[in-house]
């Protein structure tokens, strides 16, 4: 087993979601449910999946005005995720308030800019510089904010953790070598990603839509 993987399972079906998520659970750390699962499943979906014994890492990326993040970490204390994420582009006082009212026992990640975006993407919403110079100032603003960490891409996982040594990075968008990057533009190996000082990687359609989902899951696990 790779406790560095979690599996994105990304489906709005319950029982697809269990069947994935009981294939591979001998083989990665944790799961990963985000916005398409949530939005189907709810709060009864989560519970579910805590069931099968293995860390949740509920990615809904909030981002609204501080009270109305606060209130919705605080509506989602029943489920104990492990990991929750909000983006760091909500601002200092959002993510401070986000950090105060998490459960103990979760961390909450700051996203920086989502791996399906390049230079060009980041410009079109006025965003200057580099996709690097970005993540790295939402990064030491999410570390002064008082968050555990951020999501980041791998090919910037290495500066940031320059910057915030303690830090707990997050990094999706992993791409075996060999498989096809839909619609990642910033991807990188797991093996690459994780020796750049990755916290966990967070894999999603190379094992969930494999042939053999336990297979991938095990062979991605192997790299490492």
């Amino acid at each position: 087993m790779s406790s560095i993987i979690y599996v994105a399972i990304d489906t709005p079906h319950l029982e697809r979601a269990q069947a994935i998520a009981r294939q591979v659970g001998g083989h990665v750390g944790g799961l990963k449910l985000g916005l398409e699962f949530f939005c189907a499943n709810g709060h009864h979906g989560v519970h579910e999946m805590r069931k099968l014994g293995l860390p949740i890492f509920l990615d809904l990326k909030l981002h609204d005005i501080p009270n109305t993040v606060a209130s919705a970490v605080q509506a989602l204390h029943p489920l104990e995720p492990a990991i929750l994420t909000v983006h760091a582009s909500g601002g200092r006082a959002m993510m401070e308030d986000a950090k105060a009212a998490a459960g103990a026992q979760t961390k909450v990640v700051a996203v920086t800019a989502l791996t399906s975006l390049d230079q060009d993407d980041l410009a079109a919403i006025g965003v200057s510089g580099s996709p690097r110079a970005h993540v790295e100032r939402l990064a030491t603003l999410a570390r002064d904010s008082g968050l555990d960490g951020i999501v980041c891409s791998g090919a910037e996982v290495g500066h940031v953790r320059a910057l915030w040594p303690q830090g707990f990075f997050v990094v999706p968008g992993v791409r075996p070598a060999g498989s096809a990057m839909a619609d990642q533009k910033r991807a990188v190996t797991p093996r690459e990603a994780a020796d750049a000082g990755a916290s966990i990687l967070v894999i999603g359609r190379p094992i969930t839509r494999a042939d053999e989902p336990a297979t991938a899951a095990r062979d991605i696990a192997a790299t490492l």
